[in-house]
C-alpha cells in the first residue's frame, strides 16, 4: 500500500490502492514557503519515504539560504534561471545534486519555475542553529523516519 499523495487533489481520495494518480496542477494551490518570494505546489509527497516533487515558483533575486540536499535533488528549469556560486541553470535544462551537497541559491532577475524531485526534502540551517525543511518545519520532527528508512535500505 502506497503512503504517496497529492495534497489538495481531492478526485484522489476514493481511487483504488493501484489506480493511476491524475494531477490537474493548475487546480493546486500555491503554498507559501519558509523563504520570501517562493512558493510551491506539492504533485507528490510520501513521508514516509521521503520522496518529494514540487512545482517551484521563485520570485526575480528570490533566495534559497544555505542548504544540504540530504539525498540526491533533481530541479528541471521550465522558465527563467536559477543561480548557485557553481552556475547558471537556463530554461530547458536541468541540474541534479548529490547527496551531501550545500549551496545556497537564487532566482535570475526573471525568476524561474522549475520541477524539483528529492529523494528526502533538503535540510536548511538557520542561525539559531535549527535545521528546518522547505515550510519551515523542523525537518527532524518531519523527515527522521523517512531518513532512517533510506539508511537501513
Amino acid at each position: 500500500m502506497t503512503t504517496a499523495q497529492t495534497p489538495h487533489a481531492s478526485q484522489h481520495q476514493n481511487l483504488p490502492p493501484m489506480a493511476s494518480r491524475f494531477v490537474d496542477v493548475a487546480a493546486l494551490p500555491w503554498t507559501k514557503t519558509a523563504y520570501p518570494g517562493i512558493e510551491a505546489k506539492t504533485l507528490l509527497v510520501d513521508k514516509a519515504s521521503g520522496l518529494l516533487t514540487v512545482l517551484l515558483k521563485m520570485a526575480p533575486n528570490a533566495k534559497l539560504p544555505d542548504h544540504e540536499h540530504v539525498l540526491i535533488e533533481q530541479t528541471w528549469l521550465l522558465e527563467g534561471t536559477l543561480v548557485c556560486g557553481e552556475g547558471t541553470v537556463t530554461p530547458g535544462n536541468f541540474v541534479w545534486r548529490p547527496a551531501g551537497s550545500r549551496h545556497e541559491a537564487w532566482a535570475g532577475p526573471e525568476g524561474n519555475l522549475s520541477v524539483a524531485m528529492f529523494q528526502l526534502p533538503n535540510k536548511f540551517f538557520q542561525a539559531d542553529g535549527r535545521e528546518l525543511d522547505f515550510l519551515g518545519n523542523e525537518w527532524n520532527k518531519a523527515w527522521a523516519e523517512a531518513a532512517k528508512a533510506h539508511e537501513m535500505a
